[in-house]
């Protein structure tokens, strides 16, 4: 390249909506570019107020058309020239008013040859970009659930004037084993020339220079040459470690052509796990949508990148997925800086059918291939881009699939390559061609992460099982036995489809898969978390929180706003334990090669699914701090193994200690410690576990036996703190310990009534007694369910409807009132812990809405935002001139659980006592209508 004019600024700028063919007479208006026609709030205000996704408030579908005119030095006038727009929709291109032509890439730069068009100093340039009429959906490239279908141009605007004799389309293809790269280029205005480079190479902050290099390349009939340059003796590999990069500079026939840079690395699956340069490997990956709020579509800043990836590193995050899109040039350049594995993804969420099959699109079939061609070639040479997807949730023909993936390993054998992401669902299969599997099953019983939505039942064991430290995926991937089944006969079935649902055609056959190659575990977590009312302000680009706006309100009508913060911090620590116990399991699971969060941040659409520990910004909610989240997310966790968060005086208490690493190296003669120690800081065990500096993978450490103390008088909080000597590894555990006693007996005795009887109740409580009513059943009520919500729980309600199966519960864990002297000698936090599984599971949730604005329950449930109901378990209320004390868990049922028993001792010791004085206030009319 000999000159390139930055086009980026003021822009003339017309909205006109023209026939095709036909420029604006006028540009009536001007523009600032790169940038969208909605951040610089461009057409009609959007008075809208979406709730399932946020609210653009200049929302703009249709033409936008940008002009302006430049010089161009005279005596280049008649050299090769280029346009390129780098990050923006479907364009059309006029130059000195002739139509050069059209791109619709949604993801790659749009590059057109202006060579024959230039043809006087004054150059016109008119640009139409077109936000509608895309040749596929586009999955989250172009969704309002993302980064909005904006129009505009994002990203880099230049205009190249390059030599007579130039390269372009160049790809590295770097060897580590034989210590040099190989280029391959497409060579214009010649048939041979002179090649020459030089460079240096960049580890951490030192930099080492590449043997400059020249010889004569000689182009084939095609245009396409190559050569394969020495990097040295010494070569410096690229990883998560040590993300090595070299910069090249080059040249043709003297002239700069232009700058490379690429990676040593060898990123390889190998069995049931991946390697990186022969170290294996762990994937710990998050899901990216293309969420930006303050600017409404993805930066093209490496800058901002390296601020976004740093943070998901900061959090044990070494792996990236992007669900139906592809990033930016400057994404792919802040992963290589910092060592990030990358996966993007064809913008396709559909079913790949073949020629032959019913409702085929080749039109659109043939535009994704070519577009994943595009793909490779623009970000190909980036080391951080180890990993293709085909799309999410794929279905159609697995022999079609396999012939697409074909294609693409033939072309680029730089990276690996999936079918897709979670293909086929109830029904996976692993194709010849895949180099590694998604998904989170491998049969419909076959589960591979902790959660679901109803319509995808089974639910994982986060939401089923009492929360525990023992569950790994080993023996569901390779299960000690399977049946033989037929698949000879199909049946038609509805599935989650997006947001909605779509029928498909299944083998009956159940059996599964067995896995021969690295598996990942697909968008594992999705825990809600209450909305923050808070974030509100943050929203100051185009893209606006009246999503979150309309849920305030919900909540202002039902009398509970004052709640609001206590329902979010209660929410988002239940939702931190939950992402804790899934993580871990994967962790635990040696077969596991990676899996891919949904999401470490919020996902502010599809029904607004507030899943994350930060915000959509990728900014911190103050829920979990990095450091506690690397504790079970990072290169090396301690994990303990054992059976419940519950533990009773005089028992011996006995955990597994494991620890899962892919660090290259840990500290010679390094130990492993345990500490079990009450939250008032007494000991009450500790002990200590040799490692192997060679240890790497899944390794049984040590076993830990302690023996609980007998003369605890009242429940104790204990904390399991696990650690390795001389680093900042270290993990935790929170436990109960009760002292044994025998259930209460939930009768009447004096001055106190303990019925199941509501008539009872309401009879005594007239006569001004004090009652502890526990219903066997409650009629208005929620079923308590222990975990938080799955994803956002309007969207799928909605399919659940659509495909006539159950809805979800709902609910979003406890906010409890833990200085409540009904809960004296039950210690608790504000929040769902252990303790209070089987509790909350055997409870109903009664609906308190037509209480009192202030009225509270001591252990309350919190709804989600769609709709609000007060719950209550525990709550109490003056009724008439008597005290009243509910708690509608069926405590007699669960009677052998020993925090049970305490927490009924709490709530009748609290009954009987002077301290129950109720202020909160109930009708017996109240009562009937809830209990009847």
């Amino acid at each position: 390249m000999l000159t390139m004019y930055d086009l980026t600024g003021v822009w003339d700028f017309s909205m006109a909506q023209m026939a095709k063919g036909i420029c604006p007479s006028a540009f009536d208006d001007t523009i600032s570019l790169p940038g969208t026609t909605s951040l610089a709030k461009k057409g009609t205000p959007n008075l809208n107020r979406e709730t399932g996704f946020l609210t653009d408030s200049y929302a703009f579908e249709g033409q936008a058309w940008f002009h302006k005119t430049i010089y161009v030095r005279p005596e280049q006038l008649g050299m090769p020239m280029k346009l390129t727009l780098e990050r923006t929709r479907l364009t059309t291109l006029w130059i000195n008013g002739k139509c050069v032509g059209s791109c619709d890439s949604l993801c790659t730069p749009h590059v057109y040859d202006i060579s024959e068009y230039v043809t006087k100093p004054l150059v016109d340039i008119t640009i139409l970009v077109e936000n509608t009429g895309y040749p596929t959906k586009g999955g989250h490239l172009t969704s309002p659930d993302t980064q909005s279908n904006w129009n505009g141009i994002t990203g880099e605007i230049k205009l190249e004037v390059f030599p007579e004799v130039y390269t372009d389309h160049i790809q590295a293809y770097p060897n580590l084993e034989k210590k040099n790269v190989t280029l391959t280029m497409q060579l214009h205005g010649a048939k041979s020339a002179v090649f020459s480079a030089d460079g240096i190479t960049c580890e951490e902050n030192e930099e080492d220079r590449i043997p400059p290099f020249q010889a004569q390349i000689t182009a084939d009939e095609t245009g396409k040459a190559s050569i394969t340059i020495p990097l040295g003796e010494t070569v410096y590999a690229w990883s998560e470690y040590s993300p090595a990069l070299y910069l090249m500079t080059y040249r043709v026939n003297g002239h700069d052509v232009g700058t490379l840079s690429f990676g040593l690395r060898q990123f390889c699956a190998d069995g049931n796990r991946f390697t990186i340069n022969g170290q294996p490997t762990m994937l710990r990956g998050k899901h990216d949508g293309m969420i930006f709020p303050r600017t409404g579509y993805a930066p093209t800043d490496v800058n901002e990148w390296i601020r976004i990836l740093q943070v998901a590193k900061d959090y044990g995050i070494n792996h990236y997925r992007f669900h139906t899109c592809c990033p930016p040039d400057a994404a792919f350049t802040a992963a290589d800086i910092l060592g990030i594995y990358m996966e993007p993804e064809l913008p396709f969420w559909g079913t790949i059918t073949a020629k032959t099959d019913e409702n085929h699109n080749e039109t659109e079939q043939q535009y994704l291939i070519e577009l994943g061609d595009k793909m490779l070639e623009t970000f190909g040479n980036h080391p951080s881009f180890v990993m293709f997807s085909l799309g999410n949730e794929l279905w159609g023909s697995p022999e079609r699939i396999g012939e697409i993936l074909r294609h693409y390993k033939s072309l680029d054998d730089r990276h690996l390559y999936t079918q897709g992401c979670n293909n086929f669902q109830h029904f996976p299969m692993i194709l010849p061609e895949d180099d590694y599997y998604v998904g989170v099953r491998l049969s419909k019983e076959r589960l591979i992460r902790g959660s679901y939505g109803m319509c995808d039942a089974p639910l994982g064991h986060v939401q089923t099982d009492r929360p525990c430290t023992m569950h790994n995926y080993d023996d569901i991937i390779f299960p000690k036995q399977t049946k033989d089944t037929a698949a000879d006969d199909v049946q038609e079935i509805e599935i989650q489809y997006g947001t909605g649902v779509k029928k498909v055609k299944v083998s009956k056959s159940d059996g599964g898969l067995i896995p021969t190659k690295p598996v990942i575990s697909h968008e594992i977590g999705q825990y809600e978390v209450y909305p923050d009312f808070n974030e509100i302000e943050k929203y100051t680009g185009p893209l606006k929180a009246r999503n979150f706006e309309i849920f305030r309100e919900r909540l202002v009508a039902k009398g509970m706003l004052a709640q609001a913060d206590d329902f979010f911090r209660c929410s988002g620590a239940l939702a931190a334990a939950c992402y804790k116990e899934e993580i871990e399991a994967a962790m635990r699971s040696q077969y596991i090669a990676g899996f891919q969060l949904l999401d470490l941040q919020d996902f502010s659409g599809q029904g607004t699914a507030l899943v994350g520990m930060l915000d959509a910004f990728m900014e911190s909610k103050g829920l979990i701090t990095p450091e506690e989240w690397r504790m079970f997310c990072s290169d090396c966790v301690l994990l303990a193994q054992f059976p419940s968060y519950v533990c009773i005086t005089g028992e011996m208490f006995v955990a597994k200690v494991s620890l899962r690493t892919t660090l290259p190296t840990l500290p010679q003669h390094c130990t492993a410690e345990w500490l079990l120690v009450t939250e008032n800081g007494e000991t009450l065990g500790e002990g200590s576990f040799p490692i192997t500096a060679e240890s790497v993978g899944l390794i049984e450490v040590g076993s830990i036996f302690c023996r609980m103390p007998e003369e605890t008088a009242h429940p104790l909080r204990m904390h399991l703190i696990l650690s390795i000597t001389d680093t900042d590894v270290c993990n935790a555990y929170d436990l109960m310990l009760y002292p044994a006693i025998g259930m209460p007996s939930l009768e009447s005795r004096k001055d106190l009534c303990v019925t199941e009887n509501l008539e009872e109740a309401l009879s005594q409580l007239k006569n001004g007694g004090r009652v502890l009513y526990l219903p066997k059943e409650t009629a208005q009520s929620i079923p308590g369910f222990y975990c938080t919500d799955f994803w956002c729980y309007p969207m799928f309600r909605d399919i659940c409807n659509w495909m006539n199966k159950p809805v979800a519960v709902g609910t979003m864990g406890l906010c409890i009132q833990a200085d409540h002297p009904a809960l004296e000698q039950f210690p608790t936090q504000e929040y769902s812990t252990p303790q209070w599984y089987d509790i909350v599971s055997n409870a109903d949730c009664a609906i308190l809405d037509e209480t009192p604005e202030g009225f509270t329950p001591i252990v309350q449930m919190i709804d989600n935002f769609e709709r609000n109901h007060k719950l209550g378990i525990v709550w109490e209320a003056k009724v008439g001139s008597g005290s009243l004390l509910v708690c509608t868990s069926r405590l007699s049922s669960i009677a052998t659980r020993p925090e049970v028993r305490w927490f009924a001792k709490s709530l009748l010791a609290y009954a009987a006592s002077d301290a129950f004085q109720p202020e909160q206030e109930m009708t017996a009319e109240q009562l009937q209508q809830i209990f009847k």
